[in-house]
């Protein structure tokens, strides 16, 4: 009777290897993106034009 209750409460709702795998594909594609993104000429001026400001403000 405890093994089998053990055995209904015990289940595995977590991911397997593959999807781990998946997993981490998908993130790294979409960091790749996003470095892709910021270090374009436009986003990293603009991202560099903010840092200079907030750098000279006076306080």
């Amino acid at each position: 009777m405890t093994q089998r209750l053990r055995g209904v409460c015990r289940r595995d709702a977590g991911m397997v290897t593959s999807e781990y795998a998946m997993g981490i594909i998908a993130a790294v594609g979409f960091a790749l993106l996003l470095y892709e993104v910021v270090t374009s000429g436009r986003v990293k001026a603009e991202l560099q034009g903010i840092v200079e400001k907030a750098l000279s403000a006076r306080m």
